[in-house]
């Protein structure tokens, strides 16, 4: 009797680990939205997210994506100031990336590709070039798999991902919530958490006061968490902080890319202008260079 009850119990957790297990399908559903918004505030392809997050977790499955938030297989390098996840990988007693939750995991793939400056020549490459980017990703080092190009392609090929992959200026596409904020009867707007700060991301015929309304802001107060004036534009898909960026980011450092300000690496990483600033011994106006390092947690050292 006692060895049929324990055979019959091996049998329930297995099938109950089966029906728990989440399929490709499932987890494009569920992820997808996200993958679309990060694409709109990132510029990376939708497709190329999803795809390398379903081979990277397992289709979510994965021991690192179950225990640690972490969908990419990103380790933590000598640079990561968040918490860790221990395992074994290509050599044992690896630390991986542990995040709080799978947003977090997004965001921070779509910032690990944008600040570096390996990865810059994809983004130069049209949001539809997916095999651009997938084998882009393999010569930058992203992966040592020799076939890591190929089967990202499989995957974005025989579910249609590539058909995300449209950044429209009026687009139908609503973003998912992932907070429980209360949302004005006027206006629904999703809220996101990044850096551990509240922001939105601007919508069609969109406008400053309109987001300071919604949340019973001062329209002041909207401008100064994001080091705006009155005089500058809001456009779709912008990312906007409705409370005060820290004065610290998760990344220690940013390589400056093609187009980039002081302001636009501010709003990037959630660090106020002000810090980025005074962090690296630069005032506001200052012009950046392509190739520039820019410390985010700590003092820019003196030349000796």
């Amino acid at each position: 009797m006692k060895f049929n009850l324990t055979y019959i119990f091996l049998i329930v957790v297995l099938i109950s680990q089966a029906q728990t297990k989440m399929t490709p399908e499932g987890y494009i559903a569920t992820y997808k939205d996200d993958a679309i918004k990060e694409m709109y505030l990132h510029k990376v392809p939708a497709c190329i997210t999803l795809a390398q997050g379903m081979l990277e977790s397992g289709n979510g499955n994965s021991d690192l994506c179950r225990n640690a938030n972490n969908h990419f297989g990103i380790k933590c390098h000598k640079e990561w100031g968040g918490e860790k996840y221990i395992m074994d990988d290509d050599s044992s007693n690896e630390c991986f990336r542990k995040y709080e939750n799978v947003l977090d995991s997004y965001s921070d793939h779509s910032l690990f590709l944008f600040s570096r400056s390996r990865y810059a020549s994809l983004f130069e490459l049209p949001i539809t070039d997916y095999k651009g980017w997938c084998y882009g990703l393999k010569t930058a080092g992203y992966a040592t798999d020799p076939r890591y190009p190929e089967r990202l392609i499989e995957l974005i090929e025989k579910y249609k991902l590539q058909e995300l992959n449209v950044i429209e200026s009026t687009p139908k596409q609503n973003f998912p919530a992932h907070d429980n904020e209360q949302k004005s009867e006027m206006a629904i707007r999703e809220v996101y958490r990044f850096n551990h700060i509240r922001f939105v991301i601007a919508k069609n015929n969109d406008s400053f006061y309109k987001i300071a309304h919604d949340f019973n802001i001062e329209l002041e107060d909207i401008l100064a968490f994001n080091d705006l004036t009155k005089s500058d534009k809001l456009s779709y898909g912008q990312k906007i902080y409705i409370e005060k960026k820290r004065r610290r980011a998760l990344e220690p450092y940013h390589v400056v890319q093609k187009n980039e300000t002081l302001k636009s690496i501010s709003q990037l990483h959630g660090i106020r202008l002000s810090s980025l600033c005074k962090k690296n011994r630069l005032k506001q106006d200052d012009k950046l260079k392509i190739g520039d390092v820019l410390y985010l947690r700590q003092k820019k050292n003196l030349p000796k």
